[in-house]
């Protein structure tokens, strides 16, 4: 394994982490889980960034009365995120492991007392050997001042506890030439961020509570982040192993490396 990766963020989309009927897939989580605990056993941190609060929140609730789309969202992701955090908190602790949730709005990241406040927390808990668990804090943010998706927390918190690794996990296996299931389609394994390869990418239509991020998003963030010199990969995080092929190099998932 790369001795000269020590922090690594892995940040998991609602699509991994569900089914075609939306349920939270619990063996999709222990796998989840189980990398990263393999990876801690070689001294190497991680911060999860997951989503999937709004759909365990519609899972609990199913159909409400609350029109406003907004607020929707804020009562969804309110209710689904303890669910969520008592998942992880249960299989972490299977795996003789720590977790703690951090919840954060984008007036966290800015220059000044709220980023060095959440600096120091992240900090201390990779000091104690806590997994970091990351997500926005949907209940309270304001829709004008949201992050575009989670891709975008996860790189701001890359940035942030300064990562050596980014990995966006998806239900693709990474970036394709053309529509994934086109027989012409070619996957590629590396992209410098100066590549127009944004011809490539497809509109993806969202239902409610799936989350805001598409391919596009992954693109421009994955390059944006691979701009800073933190190595982004995009991959299909119901592959098995996933995460630690790709801290051991395989050709796995689409990497973006700066040009």
């Amino acid at each position: 394994m790369n001795k000269n990766i020590k922090r690594v963020v892995v940040k998991v989309g609602t699509n991994v982490l569900t089914n075609k009927d939306n349920r939270i897939l619990g063996p999709v989580l222990r796998e989840l889980v189980r990398q990263i605990s393999v990876l801690y056993e070689e001294e190497i941190m991680v911060v999860l960034v997951s989503s999937g609060s709004a759909i365990a929140g519609m899972e609990v609730l199913g159909d409400t009365d609350i029109a406003d789309k907004s607020i929707r969202r804020q009562v969804y992701s309110a209710v689904g995120q303890p669910r969520m955090m008592r998942h992880y908190y249960s299989i972490f602790h299977d795996y003789g492991m720590r977790c703690a949730q951090i919840l954060a709005t984008k007036r966290d990241f800015d220059t000044g007392k709220h980023r060095q406040n959440m600096i120091n927390c992240y900090e201390g808990l990779l000091s104690e050997g806590v997994i970091p668990i990351a997500n926005e804090d949907d209940a309270v943010s304001l829709s004008m001042s949201m992050f575009s998706d989670n891709d975008e927390l996860a790189s701001l918190v890359a940035e942030l506890v300064d990562a050596d690794r980014l990995i966006i996990l998806s239900d693709t296996d990474g970036l394709y030439t053309g529509h994934p299931d086109d027989v012409d389609s070619k996957m590629l394994f590396e992209v410098k961020t100066n590549q127009n390869v944004e011809q490539y990418v497809q509109a993806s239509n969202k239902k409610e509570g799936e989350g805001r991020g598409g391919m596009a998003s992954k693109l421009k963030i994955a390059k944006g982040t691979a701009n800073k010199n933190i190595p982004t990969y995009i991959a299909n995080g119901k592959r098995e192993n996933v995460i630690i092929d790709i801290i051991n190099n395989k050709e796995v998932g689409t990497k973006f490396i700066s040009a």
